[in-house]
């Protein structure tokens, strides 16, 4: 039997990802211990993402992230498969292809939707707890779209029209947000009356929002019924059926739309576990995050339930997720090596819930939010998380179907980030651009006095006198280069330099003092300074040489505006040379990728680097082989 620690980790949800990267950071170098992560899906899901998808915002993988991509570069073992049976006397869990033996379990496979007892819930409803779900709920809303469009009768078009969201926590007001918004493009593209679509948030409780103080909630009220929302406090459901929902009150709502946020519970598989239960089927634990009774299992995110104060369980939120892992992380450790037990102590740093893409609520350690300042926060959030997932692929993609891809104008800038501009317009700039800059480096590859006299047949005659590339011909204007030097050479220079400088007006009267001490460091010396200046020149060329093929034309955007900048802090080129700042900041955007050699060589960069950085996929019949 192998001697290594075995360290098993239920379910890709927050709490498992995060429990899993923080153990393979820790023992990376570490043989002894082995990893394994187990999931029935090959992804990680953003849940709290879920509502965009439903509600036709993003497309749908954009709330997926890759579990070989996350887990690329580390040694953790990924196992993608159905969890059959838990055996924490034996330490053994088995699943559909598959048995694993393990020292420490960490268990994270999360919670499921709670209906309550509620007749016709079930069956009738839709649920918003799974990539599965958000993809039903966004296929059957075009549905209903499509068939009031074709129905002639008011009665049965009006409750086609008709969408119910039940529940006002953040799952619910969120999913209603992004109907809210989608409903103007679907009226559009179905072609029906956007005034006959009713939309309403059901609640039973007499608030919304409970997780945030009333003045936030209040706020996000008003702003559903400003919108048109209508929002229905102390109004449990106590019936659903395929058409209509019915109230405690009596009354009924006709509708073939029930989206059910109402709350969760643990999954049902926990029950098979053997572990002690309490609220809602969540294992119970001590402050070490072990479940109680048994030393070497560890519960984290929603399944978690500990009170911190006499009858608050752990909330069921990302950061109570991730502490819960921490602290699992932190134990487990702390077993392996006979270190010091750690005690679940929270520290949530606040709430976000937003209304569609456009307006969002905030209260963040004690600051509140509303509006444009709440949504920016509510992206920062994501994208801090993002990067602690996957670095800054996960962080791209995000910001790409966020604002650069957001169709219907449906985030915080209205579209203004998002562009689906043809590429073809930007050939004859980058050919354009890319000519200027061989010309520029075959002048001074050449000499600007001696190109000007012969022409481009210069390039057949060698370099002139004053050339670049010669020893002692000094171009730049920086005082010390100059002022060091004592030779005829140098002040030949000298004078090279002043009509050189006499030829164009600076934007700049003289070198800027923080840039001065920089070069200063960079060329101390005349003879530096001609290697310096033939790097630029071999620089100038290869941005041309690039742009004209097409050939990494980011990063020849880019050298070009680094290059301009230059010469402009160095006091050296004039205002008809900044345009090619704007220039290069257009051609950024994929511009070799058209008639150009990007188109075939950056996918195959791509996915060369994706291999090495992020891992190749493999098939999920070969995990573990």
């Amino acid at each position: 039997m192998s001697n290594k620690t075995k360290i098993l980790v239920l379910g890709a949800g927050y709490g498992g990802v995060h429990a899993a990267k923080k153990l393979a950071k820790k023992y990376k170098k570490n043989d002894n211990v082995e990893i394994t992560l187990i999931d029935k899906n090959t992804f990680h899901t953003l849940m709290t993402e879920l509502h965009e998808v439903a509600g036709g915002r993003v497309h749908p993988e954009s709330v997926q992230i890759e579990l070989s991509k996350i887990f690329a570069r580390t040694k953790v073992n990924l196992v993608t498969d159905y969890i059959e049976d838990v055996n924490t006397e034996k330490k053994v869990v088995k699943t559909t292809h598959g048995t694993y033996e393990y020292d420490y379990l960490i268990v994270g496979t999360g919670s499921e939707p709670a209906f309550f007892g509620v007749p016709g819930v079930k069956e009738n409803g839709f649920t918003l707890w799974s990539f599965e779900d958000a993809l039903e709920i966004r296929a059957h809303i075009k549905n209903m779209f499509e068939k009031a469009s074709k129905e002639r009768n008011e009665k049965a078009r009006k409750r086609l029209l008709t969408f119910a969201v039940a529940g006002s926590g953040f799952t619910g007001i969120e999913m209603a947000g992004e109907l809210l918004e989608w409903k103007t493009k679907l009226a559009k593209e179905y072609n029906v009356d956007e005034k006959e679509i009713r939309l309403l948030v059901v609640e039973a409780m007499g608030t919304i929002l409970n997780m945030l103080d009333r003045s936030q909630a209040d706020k996000a009220e008003a702003y559903m019924k400003k919108k048109g929302v209508e929002v229905l406090k102390n109004s449990p459901i106590v019936e659903v059926t395929e058409d209509k929902v019915t109230l405690k009150d009596g009354s009924e709502i006709e509708t073939n739309t029930l989206i059910w946020t109402c709350g969760i519970q643990a999954n049902h598989e926990t029950k098979e576990y053997g572990l002690e239960t309490a609220r809602a089927g969540r294992l119970q634990t001590n402050e070490y995050m072990q479940a109680t009774g048994k030393k070497d299992v560890y519960v984290v995110g929603d399944l978690t339930y500990f009170e911190e104060e006499p009858g608050k369980g752990t909330p069921q939120i990302v950061e109570a997720a991730e502490q819960t892992a921490d602290t699992a992380v932190k134990n487990i450790v702390a077993a392996i090596e006979n270190g010091q037990m750690t005690k679940f102590k929270s520290n949530y740093h606040g709430f976000m819930v937003s209304i569609g893409g456009k307006y969002c609520v905030a209260n963040l350690a004690g600051v509140k939010l509303s509006g444009f300042f709440a949504m920016m926060m509510k992206h920062i959030v994501n994208l801090y998380y993002l990067f602690g997932v996957n670095g800054i692929n996960a962080c791209y993609h995000y910001l790409d179907h966020e604002f650069f891809g957001i169709e219907d104008k449906r985030n915080m800038f209205r579209g203004l980030l998002a562009s689906k501009g043809n590429r073809l317009w930007t050939v004859p700039l980058r050919l354009y651009v890319g000519v200027l800059w061989t010309l520029e480096a075959l002048k001074k590859m050449i000499g600007e006095d001696t190109w000007a006299k012969n022409g481009i047949s210069s390039i057949f005659n060698g370099l002139g006198p004053d050339s670049w590339f010669k020893d002692g011909n000094v171009k730049m204007a920086f005082d010390w280069l100059h002022t060091a030097a004592t030779s005829g050479a140098s002040e030949a220079t000298s004078d090279t330099a002043n009509s050189a400088a006499a030829t164009v007006t600076p934007i700049l009267s003289h070198v800027p003092t923080f840039y001065a001490a920089i070069m200063k460091v960079f060329i101390p010396t005349p003879e530096v300074a001609v290697w310096f200046q033939r790097i630029v020149v071999i620089t100038e060329l290869g941005i041309g040489l690039c742009l004209i093929a097409g050939l990494f034309t980011f990063l020849a955007s880019g050298a070009s505006i680094f290059l301009v900048c230059n010469f402009v802090l160095s006091a050296m080129t004039g205002w008809d040379t900044l345009w090619y700042i704007f220039a290069g900041i257009a051609l950024m955007q994929g511009a070799g990728r058209t008639f150009g050699l990007d188109y075939f060589v950056m996918p195959w960069i791509g996915e060369k680097v994706g291999n090495f950085w992020l891992g190749k996929r493999v098939p999920v019949y070969r995990q573990g082989k």
